[in-house]
């Protein structure tokens, strides 16, 4: 049968199609099962058994809405980064952040900032929207920051991301570079700063959030998804000037919030101790990914964030023979999908026995395509 005749034509030429593809359509496209599911930038390590004993206490009581103006978690939040309540926005995870934050700003045809190779959900906004992508090669495996700067300005862009950590090389940039990058960006164009690995890079990659805050141009999103290990709560928080943190009510879905991953969030943020413990397992786990590429032959970068980005050496079809080799033994990864980022592969920390499996597979693949 054929589709519905009134979609906007908008809708009507866009793709039907998802950002990633999940180890789940995976295992039944393929017939093969996940056993280490370190692909998608998931903490494998999981939430607190606070967190799990927050949920159980509550669970009796989600028959009820979530309170439609995230009051405890706002407060919760503004306590621990040292703000006001009112610079505090929430959402179902960073992604549904970033589409918010289109819709805020962007009309069809106009143009929209980031880099060739960076987070393809907020490009998968962005089109969904109508906006325009005018996007900047990554520089030495970074985000172009100067390139960035002058794409905006060129464009007269009211749109523009950076991400720091950045996702798909883990690579970052110190605090003074993204604040006098920030601070450079013009007054008309809304700079979104994703800080969805703030908690696992160096502290001097991270701004602090008085240096920041009194711009209303710049929305500095977070997550419960990585070091809190909730990606399946989806949780995310934004960070800006009291004027533009409301905007989002605007347009937000105030009964959006699952009750219990505010109260796993709630109880996240309480637990600052096993947060410390899990980036400590984290920073450990990256370790250990660096030294078993290494120890056949490929080269690991730097990485501020919860995944490793590993260069294979060549380019982008033998990184996906390897990636397709290492899902026939059980191990889910992923790369990036832009050349010359492509010729990495990109794994995702894990427990013991998910890095032992990787460990064990990736020289029996290498070997098979040598």
């Amino acid at each position: 049968m054929s589709a519905f005749s009134r979609f906007t034509p908008l809708a009507s030429a866009l793709p039907s199609t998802v950002p990633f593809v999940g180890p789940e359509a995976i295992e039944r496209q393929r017939n093969l099962q996940v056993k280490a599911r370190i692909g998608a930038n998931e903490n494998g390590f999981g939430p607190a058994p606070s967190v799990f004993a927050a949920m159980r206490e509550q669970a009796g009581d989600i028959w009820k809405y979530n309170d439609p103006e995230n009051h405890a978690l706002k407060h919760a939040l503004a306590a621990y980064l040292g703000t006001a309540a009112s610079n505090i926005a929430i959402g179902g995870g960073i992604d549904e952040l970033l589409g918010q934050i289109v819709r805020l700003v962007i009309d069809p045809g106009m143009p929209v900032v980031t880099s060739l190779g960076g987070y393809p959900t907020f490009n998968f906004h962005v089109a969904g929207f109508g906006g325009r992508l005018v996007t900047v090669p990554y520089r030495q495996d970074r985000e172009n920051l100067d390139g960035l700067l002058d794409a905006v300005k060129r464009e007269n862009a009211p749109l523009v991301y950076f991400a720091n950590p950045d996702n798909p090389m883990g690579s970052w940039w110190d605090a003074d570079d993204v604040i006098a990058f920030a601070k450079a960006i013009p007054e008309t164009t809304l700079l979104v700063l994703d800080e969805a690995y703030s908690e696992t890079g160096p502290a001097s990659s991270l701004p602090s959030i008085a240096s920041l805050i009194d711009r209303p141009n710049i929305i500095r999103t977070r997550t419960f998804s990585k070091a809190y290990g909730l990606a399946g709560a989806r949780v995310g928080y934004a960070i800006s000037t009291p004027d533009t943190a409301t905007a989002f009510d605007k347009i937000r879905n105030h009964f959006g919030m699952n009750r219990l991953a505010t109260v796993a969030a709630l109880a996240a943020l309480k637990d600052q101790a096993y947060l410390n413990e899990v980036v400590g397992n984290i920073h450990a786990a990256r370790d250990r990914i660096a030294g078993i590429a290494t120890a056949n032959g490929l080269q690991p970068l730097a990485s501020a964030t919860n995944f490793v980005a590993i260069d294979a050496g060549r380019d982008g079809a033998y990184a996906k023979a390897i990636v397709d080799g290492l899902m026939q033994h059980g191990v889910f990864i992923r790369m990036p999908g832009v050349a010359p980022l492509n010729r990495c592969i990109r794994v995702s920390v894990g427990p013991e026995a998910d890095m032992a499996l990787f460990e064990e597979a990736l020289p029996l693949v290498l070997k098979s395509l040598a």
